[in-house]
C-alpha cells in the first residue's frame, strides 16, 4: 500500500476516543521543551493516567498533518488544556480516561499525535529529538539518534514541506468540545 494511502489508528487508554491517521507522518520526534515537560507531569498526574514522558524526559509524537486526522469517535471525551491562557499550544486529553491525544500549535497545520496512542507495532520508530536544550539535568544520549537544541532545518524543511504540500492551508480542527478543568 503506497504511503499516501495508509491509515493508522490512535487511541485512547480506554478505547471510547479514536482518531484515524492517513499517510504517512511528516516527522516523528521526540521533544524536551519545557513545556512539554511540564504539561506531561500534569497529565501524568491525573486520576489513572498513565506515564508521558520517557525515562530520559522526552515526549515522544508523530506529526500529522491536519487534514489527514480525523476523530472517527469519542470527539465528547476531547478536552483542550493549556499551560497559561496566552499559550499559543493545546494539548488535547481524552477525558474518559485521561489519555492525552495530540498536541496542536495555533495556527500550525499539523497535529502532533502522542506516539503512545497508536497500537506498539503501529508506532513509527523516533527519526531525532528536539528542543534538548530544555533536557533533564545529567540526561545524556549514548546513540546514533540526531539529538537538536531547537527544532533543526531538518524539522522545519519537513514541516515547511508539508504545508505546501497542502496548498498553504491549515484546517482547523473542530471536534474538541471543551476544557480541561483544573
Amino acid at each position: 500500500m503506497p504511503s499516501h494511502d495508509m491509515e493508522k489508528m490512535a487511541h485512547c487508554r480506554c478505547g471510547k476516543c479514536e482518531l484515524a491517521l492517513k499517510g504517512a507522518p511528516i516527522v516523528t520526534s521526540a521533544c524536551y521543551c519545557s513545556s512539554c515537560q511540564k504539561a506531561a507531569l500534569k497529565f501524568e498526574g491525573l486520576a489513572g493516567a498513565e506515564p508521558v514522558l520517557q525515562t530520559d524526559g522526552g515526549t515522544p509524537y508523530v506529526l500529522q498533518r491536519k487534514d489527514r486526522v480525523h476523530c472517527n469517535h469519542g470527539a465528547e471525551f476531547l478536552k483542550e488544556y493549556r499551560l497559561s491562557t496566552e499559550a499559543p499550544t493545546r494539548r488535547v486529553i481524552a477525558t474518559c480516561c485521561n489519555s492525552p491525544m495530540f498536541l496542536e500549535f495555533k495556527g500550525g497545520h499539523w497535529l502532533s499525535v502522542y506516539r503512545d496512542r497508536l497500537a506498539p507495532g503501529e508506532r513509527p520508530a523516533t527519526e531525532m529529538r528536539t528542543m534538548t536544550q530544555d533536557r533533564r539535568a545529567g540526561v545524556e544520549f549514548h546513540d546514533a539518534l540526531p539529538s537538536y537544541a531547537k527544532h533543526s532545518g531538518r524539522f522545519m524543511w519537513r514541516l515547511l514541506s508539508a504545508w505546501i504540500a497542502m496548498g498553504f492551508r491549515s484546517p482547523r480542527i473542530d471536534y474538541v468540545t471543551g476544557y480541561l478543568d483544573d
